[in-house]
């Protein structure tokens, strides 16, 4: 038995994108920004902060839509299972992950993305490296 999952993003279109980040995801992202780290900060508040930081790409320019197929296949047969939520590493090492590395690492990595995405070359890589955010900082799929 082989299996084999499959990660598709499902955005929308790079006009609607360009559109909603220069009408609103560039200042309503550094709000959100700040707002996150405010609440990450603090205990009580660090795990909604944390899911604000993982929903940063969507904010920021509507990306990070992602579904997960996952394929088994049994001899000649093969299964297609289609998961909306991708399954997720232990919540304990993600957790030490954030205490540890994923807090400052992520909190350089924003503000790197956030200059970049301000300028027009820089946009491209920016939007790229928002996309990276949730990965960076709880180690999210």
């Amino acid at each position: 038995m082989q299996r084999t999952m499959v990660v598709s993003k499902q955005d929308p279109g790079w006009l609607m994108q360009l559109l909603w980040f220069a009408l609103i995801g560039w200042w309503f992202g550094e709000l959100w920004i700040a707002a996150a780290w405010f609440l990450t900060i603090t205990i009580i508040g660090a795990p909604l902060g944390v899911a604000m930081l993982n929903l940063l790409p969507q904010i920021i320019a509507l990306r990070g839509h992602r579904t997960g197929i996952e394929v088994i296949q049994m001899g000649k047969q093969a299964v297609i299972k289609r998961h909306r939520h991708i399954p997720q590493r232990n919540i304990l090492l993600r957790i030490v992950y954030f205490v540890l590395i994923g807090w400052w690492v992520s909190a350089l990595w924003i503000e790197i993305a956030y200059a970049l995405s301000l300028t027009i070359i820089g946009l491209p890589i920016g939007f790229w490296m928002f996309d990276r955010v949730p990965a960076l900082v709880s180690l999210r799929r």
